[in-house]
């Protein structure tokens, strides 16, 4: 099934044809208007040199008319054989269609609302027959099984028309126009976008990149550049200051000789002052009992991190290199920014 964009803003044209496997472009004189062109043969040149097929509208009272349109059009330097004239379904409109299908150029006749209207068309020859299944339900018809008729009405006699799926509004509508088996669907931008979204699909691609980041990537590669220590003979309140300037809710405490001996929270600081009051801030970090640090070499994988963070439901660990403190792994730092 051939899958064109449906749009005139030249911004989202370049962005979706970067894709690569659209078939083409179908714009209206609509779009333009909407968009504020002036220079539509400007634009239609434009278009065609980013495009592979471009349908464009050939207007007119009478057949002729519609077929000088479609010629001074080409005489812009437009290739035949990848433009196709959209024209309005009518008896002018179909004998204009058969007319230029006699000099071999493509024709899209449009604005179809019943399957009397797209046989004409088709027996006119038209490359394309184009029923508008939003504005059709919008108006309580069902459009669906219009284009359903007009598939069958191309398989059962022959002809050599596709049948073109427009006025797209959702991406049900695609997912119609696949189960009908139509030849052709054209649809806006922001509807093609919404094509390969699923939230399933986010949340295991999340997943799989998140579990890929834990396997692949070391501790020393995402920890922070400070190295939040303190000597143990500094008072409480000044290790609540050094937390401040070093951005982290704790600290590792060290001896004379640089080894650290514990760390100290901010959980620590709450429980201390319910238990023994203010005075507790003038006291030196010498004077508490610590565990043994929870740590992590700097080479081991976030994945261990996350095992780690999991088992003993702490929020940071102590990062080492050989032995020595180089700096904390907060359990946020396993989550991309």
């Amino acid at each position: 099934m051939e899958l064109y964009l449906d749009s005139a803003d030249l911004k989202e044209i370049e962005e979706a044809f970067k894709l690569g496997f659209l078939n083409g472009l179908t714009t209206t004189p609509t779009f333009m208007h909407r968009g504020g062109i002036t220079d539509v043969d400007g634009l239609i040149l434009k278009l065609a040199k980013i495009v592979p097929v471009l349908q464009i509208e050939a207007l007119g009272n009478s057949a002729e008319e519609v077929v000088a349109e479609a010629k001074r059009q080409l005489n812009l330097g437009l290739d035949p054989k990848k433009t196709v004239f959209k024209i309005p379904v009518s008896l002018e409109g179909v004998r204009a269609c058969y007319l230029l299908r006699k000099d071999n150029l493509l024709v899209n006749v449009h604005l179809v609302y019943t399957l009397q209207q797209a046989y004409m068309a088709m027996q006119a020859g038209a490359t394309y027959v184009c029923p508008l299944v939003g504005r059709l339900q919008d108006q309580g018809h069902d459009a669906l099984e219009l284009v359903n008729q007009c598939v069958n009405a191309v398989e059962t006699y022959g002809y050599d028309t596709k049948v073109m799926f427009s006025s797209v509004r959702h991406a049900e509508h695609v997912r119609n126009a696949i189960t009908l088996g139509v030849h052709t669907i054209t649809a806006p931008w922001k509807v093609l976008k919404a094509l390969t979204e699923n939230n399933f699909t986010t949340l295991g691609t999340q997943q799989f990149i998140e579990h890929t980041r834990l396997l692949t990537t070391k501790v020393k590669d995402v920890i922070k550049p400070t190295n939040p220590i303190v000597s143990a003979d500094l008072s409480v309140t000044d290790a609540l200051v050094k937390m401040t300037e070093y951005g982290f809710g704790s600290v590792a405490v060290v001896n004379s000789t640089g080894t650290v001996i514990g760390i100290f929270t901010d959980g620590d600081l709450r429980r201390n002052l319910q238990e023994n009051g203010r005075e507790v801030l003038a006291k030196p970090l010498s004077s508490f009992t610590y565990k043994a640090p929870i740590s992590i070499e700097s080479t081991a994988i976030l994945n261990d991190a996350s095992d780690i963070f999991k088992k003993t439901k702490v929020d940071t660990i102590l990062v080492t290199d050989n032995g020595k403190p180089v700096g904390m792994l907060d359990i946020q730092d396993l989550k991309e920014d």
